[in-house]
């Protein structure tokens, strides 16, 4: 599997093609109070080769409480 493939899957699925591979999760948000909306996904995976996955998320939207 290439990282690139994970590229704006939800996330649930991109973790579920991770398998047992180590990755460290981190998730994109607006400079203001938010709350997200719709499928967390992927946006972008990193892999240097010397440690976990770096994976970015991020929702599909975004509104203010």
């Amino acid at each position: 599997m290439e990282t690139a493939d994970l590229v704006l899957l939800p996330w649930v699925e991109a973790r579920r093609r991770l398998g047992a591979r180590a990755h460290a999760l981190r998730v994109l948000t607006p400079p203001y109070p938010a709350i997200g909306g719709g499928a967390l996904r992927v946006l972008r995976v990193r892999d240097d080769g010397s440690g976990p996955l770096d994976v970015l998320c991020g929702y599909e939207r975004y509104r203010r409480p």
